[in-house]
């Protein structure tokens, strides 16, 4: 459940902090202890967010490529050089926004969007600053917002699970069926497999 999440960071080249690290590495509190300094030192940083909607017009990969654009993109200085966590990137024209609700709109946003070089590094927010810095501000964002959720209705458990399919949320969802925030192509009730003898 949830949006997906992604952040660009430029930081100085004179940074340096021995405790950033790849996210998933990090306690909570270390991750919302480094936000604040990742923000007032960065030279340029943004979030890029592609709803739950979107997601199942595009799927999951498709949107996580859109969520690092709009990121790109809203930064306030324009990068020279992209370093991308993961294996794999496609620009803007590589993606099918037609299918969203308001392509046109996100079309126009994208016009004068150059295609900025890049590399993909696989556990690149374990071997780069930025992309470790860029990695903790999607994570302390998204959570933030799927405890918003959790505030406006705590059936789902949305602070303990993130929106991942545990079997708390798995059980909540049997019994309360899925909301706006739910991803309809994620078929996390129905059994994935049944056999017939």
């Amino acid at each position: 459940a949830g949006p997906v999440y992604a952040a660009a960071v430029i930081l100085p080249k004179d940074f340096g902090c021995e405790a950033l690290n790849d996210s998933k590495q990090l306690t909570e509190k270390q991750r919302y202890e480094l936000r604040p300094l990742i923000e007032s030192e960065a030279l340029a940083w943004s979030l890029g967010i592609v709803d739950a909607a979107e997601i199942d017009k595009i799927n999951i990969l498709n949107a996580s490529f859109l969520a690092m654009h709009r990121a790109i993109q809203s930064l306030s200085t324009q990068p020279e050089y992209l370093l991308i966590d993961g294996n794999r990137f496609r620009y803007i024209n590589e993606l099918p926004l037609y299918k969203l609700p308001h392509h046109m709109v996100e079309a126009r946003r994208f016009l004068n969007y150059p295609a900025i070089p890049h590399t993909c590094v696989v556990k690149g927010d374990g071997l780069y600053l930025s992309i470790a810095a860029a990695s903790i501000l999607a994570k302390t964002y998204r959570d933030d917002y799927m405890n918003l959720l959790h505030e406006q209705d705590p059936r789902y458990h949305w602070n303990n699970n993130k929106g991942y399919p545990t079997e708390e949320h798995r059980e909540a969802l049997r019994q309360y069926g899925l909301t706006e925030h739910h991803r309809k192509s994620f078929h996390v009730v129905d059994n994935q497999l049944t056999l017939d003898f």
